[in-house]
């Protein structure tokens, strides 16, 4: 905000799931817009005005916009993951990507890799969380069995769930069991490397961590808000420096 001459601030807000629909009553009254995080990008839907068509696709939400009173509810997640991808040089189009989990973020990036040409695939420990994605969205469902075998066979491995968030020595796969070529990426970004990334890099692949995404979606976001493009690189070193913080805390 500063950067782009702006007034005002972004907070973090905690906000319970029963208390999700007074959070709202109160954005609409004096917010321009907020962010979404786990765990409301799904539930969300039901206290919105109006929703994007991408949202509405994804059947998730991380992104509002108060316009003089209505919240109107986007999915920046999806494009940001693209962009991070394309940022990275990682490519997609036409690639085996195997998605662990099925929350809000897994749904906007199997959306946006199905819509850019990508196979995609699910899974998911709960198989009913993904059995619904993947019959929403045409997507392939992987059971347990198949786990190991997916694995090794894609081009894309893209961890979606909070393992790694919560602690960051555990991992959402068994010990040893990587892609044998495909690139992996982790969208968990404090810690900046999880076990999963560390164990990757170890092995020689290819990795991604979710700092670019979550620099990509908040500046989609921050557009939204405003009008005004920000300074992604901005963005980054703000990023950075906030959670050099949280990790020194």
């Amino acid at each position: 905000m500063r950067a782009a001459g702006l007034e005002g601030s972004y907070q973090a807000l905690e906000t319970p799931p029963a208390f999700l629909h007074a959070r709202l009553l109160e954005v609409r009254r004096g917010f321009a817009g907020v962010n979404v995080t786990i765990p409301h990008k799904e539930s969300v839907l039901e206290y919105l005005d109006e929703i994007s068509p991408e949202a509405k696709a994804i059947g998730a939400v991380n992104t509002i916009v108060c316009d003089q009173g209505r919240l109107i509810g986007y999915n920046t997640d999806a494009l940001g993951f693209i962009y991070a991808l394309d940022e990275a040089g990682i490519a997609y189009r036409n690639k085996k990507a195997l998605i662990l989990g099925a929350g809000g973020a897994a749904r906007a990036i199997a959306y946006a890799l199905k819509e850019a040409g990508a196979r995609v695939a699910v899974y998911n420990r709960t198989r009913e969380r993904a059995m619904a994605l993947c019959e929403a969205m045409g997507l392939q469902l992987i059971s347990e069995p198949l786990l190991a075998t997916e694995v090794l066979g894609c081009d894309l491995l893209i961890n979606t769930t909070s393992v790694g968030l919560k602690d960051p020595g555990s991992s959402p796969l068994p010990p040893g069991l990587l892609p044998q070529a495909g690139v992996v990426v982790d969208i968990v970004y404090s810690p900046p490397t999880t076990r999963l990334l560390h164990e990757a890099r170890e092995a020689g692949r290819v990795t991604l961590g979710g700092l670019p995404m979550l620099v990509w979606q908040g500046a989609l976001a921050f557009e939204l808000w405003t009008g005004i493009k920000p300074d992604v690189q901005v963005m980054y070193a703000a990023a950075r420096a906030g959670l050099q913080n949280l990790s020194s805390l």
